[in-house]
């Protein structure tokens, strides 16, 4: 059988499977999912599924809640560790669409500077004219003066 990771925010623990894996009893889960601490992925008959990421931020929650940190501030701490799980998954995402777009066309050309400093949209394969033009730039000026 091959070795598959499987995937950390897919929601597999039922809560009292959860409650065990964190060390926390199980109406405390459902306290934190009524703050919006730790909210769960729930089935469709309304029942509770926990991933391992959320095992992991309900560690997180008893440990900073046992350092004295607010339940108000540790959810704005788990707000922001969310945002920055999202925009890492979506510049990894990015990053994987540019290589891909870099290997389907090596070398391409997509657009070029024109003489007069507009943008030049080139077919593929196209090579430009080089030039030794100095163009001067001068900005409009808003009044028409």
């Amino acid at each position: 059988m091959a070795d598959r990771e499987i995937d950390e925010d897919s929601p597999l623990f039922a809560i009292a499977v959860a409650a065990e894996l964190s060390n926390m009893h199980p109406q405390t889960l459902r306290q934190y999912d009524r703050l919006g601490l730790v909210v769960p992925a729930r089935t469709q008959g309304g029942s509770r599924r926990y991933s391992s990421r959320h095992v992991q931020q309900l560690r997180e929650v008893a440990r900073l809640s046992s350092e004295g940190m607010s339940l108000p501030a540790i959810a704005r701490l788990l707000t922001l560790e969310r945002q920055v799980h999202d925009l890492s998954r979506r510049v990894n995402e990015l990053e994987r669409q540019l290589v891909a777009e870099r290997e389907s066309r090596p070398g391409a050309r997509v657009f070029a500077a024109g003489a007069t400093g507009s943008v030049v949209t080139l077919r593929h394969g196209a090579r430009v004219r080089r030039a030794t033009d100095i163009v001067l730039w001068r900005p409009r000026d808003p009044h028409g003066d």
